[in-house]
């Protein structure tokens, strides 16, 4: 069995990652002139990105998923400019469509071939909440709300699972930290051109989308999102990126070309990605096998801090963003966040069962914006099913936690860090849904598997 799967790899002389990257440019090339139809091809010609790299491994595959998450919708909008707004947002799906090529693998938990380890239990009960939260939205007769619930918090973990059964963590955290030295400045440049210039696709798609955290589509008014779809995508990438490659690749001139992921980074004024990067290199100080280097790289990012708001034409902005951290009376997300509770206790039964998966407008006047697991949890879930899926995200996150302690390699310890991350995110972001989910189960995943492991690469 082995033998073939590496034989078949070998089989393949084009880079994995290879068609992803292909398909993207070709999109923006000419997607645009394809009209309409180049949406669903899209999410079509994902699907095959991502089983051409499943066919080259594990650690192509991962990689191919990063690429799509990342530039996905920077050619959404790049259509959307001259095709019209979009606003089922399909091409997103595009990515969470090439995660099912490894699916197909779980047969062999039901073959009882194989499991999941510890993190068999908290996934089999997150499982559990969203087919719960899936059959009260169908109940409501919200059949695509309960599609598009299903298609964001399932397909996520079920890759996760998938990958768990054949890969190698520390090949597969290493192959991120790759992706990462090449994605990293890529985003980085466009998103301070895009703070200083937004292009007519983002100017375009900030005038028609819910989103009202990107700022506003003038000059030095944007929330750098940069080719993601929000500044907390764009920020919480970033931030696992930043780990990656400054633990994992500390190489000078790599770490030269990240400083533009880094000023934009910080341009996002996404408060909880830069408290998540910040917490992940204190964890990293715990340990022996990474405390000098953790140590050399908080040293540079305050440093990098300080630089940025004294001696760059946007310093002023970051500086007022970093004074909010300190400011506890006066944060409008902080009492936003308690206004959310106080509804939610407020409503008539204390949304006891729950009102299943919303993708309600959240510029609409009135309604409720969607802070945080917590709140989601709470308000999709009910109080009572919503506290049981906390619970198994956070007994999911100290498991990964826990990898860091039983092994001393730098791998380990940084899906440890996410893993602490995880934590800190749990009240302030949305961690399963999406590209969200992805991070956060994958490398949950990978936390538990052993080094070094005689992994099978791509289908048996």
């Amino acid at each position: 069995m082995q033998h073939t799967a590496t034989v078949s790899q070998r089989s393949w002389s084009i880079p994995g990652w290879l068609p992803a990257v292909i398909l993207l440019l070709v999109t923006i090339a000419i997607g645009p002139s394809l009209g309409s139809l180049s949406r669903p091809l899209f999410v079509l010609a994902c699907g095959a990105a991502g089983w051409y790299a499943w066919r080259c491994g594990a650690a192509a595959h991962l990689q191919t998923a990063i690429i799509l998450f990342t530039f996905a919708p920077m050619a959404r909008r790049i259509v959307d400019l001259s095709v019209g707004y979009d606003d089922s947002s399909l091409m997103l799906v595009g990515p969470l469509f090439a995660l099912l090529a490894p699916v197909p693998q779980l047969r062999r938990l039901l073959e009882g071939n194989q499991s999941l380890g510890a993190q068999s239990t908290p996934m089999l009960i997150v499982a559990g909440c969203i087919l719960y939260t899936t059959m009260l939205t169908v109940f409501q007769g919200e059949w695509m709300q309960a599609a598009s619930g299903v298609l964001k918090w399932g397909v996520p973990m079920l890759y996760a699972a998938a990958i768990g059964l054949s890969a190698d963590r520390d090949e597969m955290v290493q192959a991120a930290a790759s992706a990462f030295v090449v994605i990293l400045p890529i985003t980085g440049v466009i998103g301070l051109v895009q703070y200083v210039d937004p292009q007519p696709w983002d100017r375009y798609w900030m005038q028609f989308a819910p989103i009202m955290s990107a700022g506003q589509p003038i000059p030095f008014g944007v929330r750098t999102f940069s080719s993601m779809n929000g500044p907390a995508s764009f920020a919480t990438f970033t931030a696992v990126g930043l780990l990656l490659v400054c633990f994992l690749r500390p190489r000078a001139y790599v770490l030269l070309l990240a400083i533009p992921a880094a000023l934009a980074f910080f341009l996002s004024l996404y408060r909880t990605a830069w408290m998540m990067l910040a917490l992940g290199i204190v964890f990293c100080l715990m340990f022996a096998t990474t405390r000098v280097r953790a140590g050399v790289i908080l040293l540079g990012l305050v440093a990098a801090v300080v630089i940025a708001a004294v001696a760059t034409p946007f310093g002023e902005v970051i500086a007022d963003r970093l004074g909010t951290l300190t400011e506890v009376s006066g944060d409008d997300s902080a009492e936003e966040r308690l206004d959310q509770f106080l509804m939610l206790w407020n409503m008539p039964d204390s949304s006891l069962f729950g009102s299943g998966f919303t993708t309600s407008d959240v510029g609409t006047a009135g309604t409720m914006a969607i802070d945080g697991m917590i709140i989601a949890c709470w308000l999709m879930m009910g109080m009572v099913v919503g506290m049981i899926c906390l619970s198994a995200l956070v007994w999911t996150a100290v498991n990964a936690i826990g990898a860091a302690w039983r092994d001393p390699r730098p791998e380990a310890i940084m899906v440890g860090a996410l893993g602490c991350t995880a934590l800190l995110q749990l009240p302030l972001a949305n961690l399963t849904a999406g590209e969200f989910g992805f991070l956060f189960w994958t490398f949950a995943v990978l936390a538990t598997l052993p080094p070094r492991a005689n992994a099978q690469h791509g289908v048996p």
